[in-house]
């Protein structure tokens, strides 16, 4: 009896592990085959069901998001997808673009990244029941200045945002007030903390919020209450550039307090 314990435990242990194994899908974008890792709950064809988009940095890969932002293992109920990034051309490094990365503004590399988004919502909501009130994007450095530019250009999809490590530069004009959690290294040597903390002032202006509050139990989190209900909460911790371990157990949280109104 014993030993049929410990094997319908292992049993039970690798049918959970395979049931949060996000698993390879591609799209063709106008003739480019494009990569992504899919975490899809057993109930998503019946039950509406959140979706959460995460980026990888520049140079780094579908694979590796997958263990950067765990929200698959967090957020079971969600469909969570990592995207693979192309060569690109980075505004901080590898300007060769010898690495995968994300387009920075509208317009260049023709919008081949934001044509992939849509393409995978599209074929998210033909094959599971979306919930279009609980769709978010988060991401690191340059897979965070892609969650920025999704804001601006498609801000009118997600409930809230999550970017690390990025600045919101020349799409900051067009993004519209949203719930935001903003992660930053107080010593980041590559997008410097002055810029985001530009981006930061930014946003608590254009979501009118008040002074901040404790957030989350968190010495490290503030949540500025908003006067148009989109708070900004800021994740500041004394590090660099690398993405804090405890980030994606604040992301799911902010983002299950939010949904579309």
């Amino acid at each position: 009896m014993k030993h049929l314990v410990v094997l319908f435990s292992l049993v039970s242990f690798v049918t959970a592990s395979l049931a949060t194994t996000p698993v390879p899908r591609e799209w063709m974008i106008e003739g480019v085959k494009r990569e992504g890792l899919v975490h899809v709950p057993t109930t998503a064809k019946t039950q509406l069901t959140p979706v959460v988009f995460a980026f990888h940095g520049h140079g780094g890969n579908m694979h590796n998001a997958t263990r950067m932002f765990p929200i698959h293992e967090l957020w079971p109920e969600a469909i969570v997808v990592f995207l693979q990034g192309l060569n690109t051309p980075g505004r901080l490094t590898d300007p060769e673009g010898k690495k995968p990365g994300w387009q920075s503004t509208s317009g260049i590399l023709g919008d081949r990244d934001l044509k992939l988004f849509d393409a995978v919502l599209a074929s998210l909501r033909a094959d599971y029941r979306v919930n279009d009130k609980r769709i978010y994007s988060t991401g690191h450095s340059n897979g965070g200045g892609f969650t920025y530019l999704l804001w601006a250009e498609r801000g009118d999809v997600f409930a809230a945002m999550a970017p690390s490590a990025s600045a919101a530069t020349r799409s900051r004009s067009s993004l519209k007030p949203k719930p935001v959690l903003h992660i930053a290294g107080e010593n980041d040597p590559l997008v410097k903390y002055a810029w985001q903390q530009a981006t930061i002032q930014a946003l608590l202006k254009l979501n009118e919020c008040s002074a901040g509050v404790a957030w989350d139990k968190d010495p490290n989190c503030t949540l500025h209450p908003s006067a148009t209900g989109n708070p900004v909460v800021t994740a500041i911790h004394p590090g660099d550039h690398s993405f804090p371990k405890k980030a994606p157990e604040v992301i799911v949280k902010f983002f299950k307090e939010h949904q579309r109104r």
